[in-house]
């Protein structure tokens, strides 16, 4: 649990991996160790609780997107958890052309307003909510396209999900007990999806880093770029057959052999500026 400890454990056995997958690790010691790790190793640090949830989140995100006939670029988004999982989607989300994000903490909205703010918060402030919006969460979500939990259960509701815009999306990704119950969201959204495997549309972050892994290795390539997740999310998006694409079937099943080496292409397209 000591942040030096984890930093040095893994400097030292560095010698002997291709890449070091940093998992379930909490903000802020997550954002520290994964910058000092950066500067201090030669082979690729992958935070799987940021890098790998953001990219699934924004392959379904593309394809729930086309589904409701909704522009990237035109969605308001409000999401709940402002953690490692958090900043990073609403980071990667934000560099694929998504303008309107309200990102909300347990103590509320994230604003330029708040003073208890950390750093990396602070930084999120300053790119988000430029309404300074500081009402609840349901209030945030009357009028809104899209809603992101990656936070607590049960925080908001069927009422909720009824009052956002027309064909809502709910991603409620809090494990095992989603931030609403996906039956509950379904009855007003067109597209539900969770953290879980018994229900459709799993955002599971192994659709994302086998084929990154992969690709950053085949290329030789250090450094985990927003391009390169970008692209590995348009790959596991595109992995979903046009035909096929509906609102149970989003994002591509965990057992679908065609997504790693799809996402490694991507990758190492990405990293040769292809």
């Amino acid at each position: 649990s000591d942040v030096k400890s984890i930093i040095d454990t893994i400097k030292n056995i560095s010698g002997t991996f291709g890449g070091i997958n940093l998992e379930d690790i909490a903000a802020p010691d997550c954002f520290i160790i994964e910058e000092k790790l950066k500067e201090v190793l030669d082979i690729p640090v992958f935070h799987d609780d940021q890098h790998g949830t953001a990219v699934v989140v924004l392959a379904a995100l593309i394809n729930a997107s086309k589904l409701v006939k909704k522009e990237l670029s035109s969605l308001k988004i409000v999401m709940s958890g402002a953690g490692a999982a958090g900043a990073a989607v609403a980071q990667l989300l934000m560099h694929a052309g998504v303008h309107n994000i309200m990102l909300f903490d347990s103590k509320g909205a994230i604003s330029t307003s708040r003073t208890d703010l950390d750093p990396d918060r602070t930084e999120l402030a300053t790119r988000t909510n430029l309404e300074k919006f500081s009402g609840s969460l349901p209030e945030a979500l009357v009028g809104a396209d899209v809603f992101i939990g990656v936070s607590q259960p049960n925080l908001i509701t069927a009422t909720d999900v009824e009052k956002m815009a027309k064909d809502p999306i709910v991603f409620a990704l809090a494990n095992p007990d989603p931030e609403i119950n996906p039956i509950e969201a379904a009855k007003f959204a067109k597209v539900v999806a969770t953290g879980r495997s018994d229900y459709p549309n799993q955002i599971n972050n192994v659709l994302a880093f086998p084929g990154i892994f992969r690709g950053l290795l085949d290329s030789g390539t250090v450094h985990i770029t927003q391009e390169v997740l970008m692209a590995s999310a348009l790959a596991i998006a595109q992995c979903v057959n046009e035909k096929a694409l509906s609102s149970v079937y989003i994002v591509p099943s965990v057992f679908d052999n065609s997504v790693a080496p799809a996402v490694a292409a991507a990758v190492i397209a990405a990293t040769q500026g292809k």
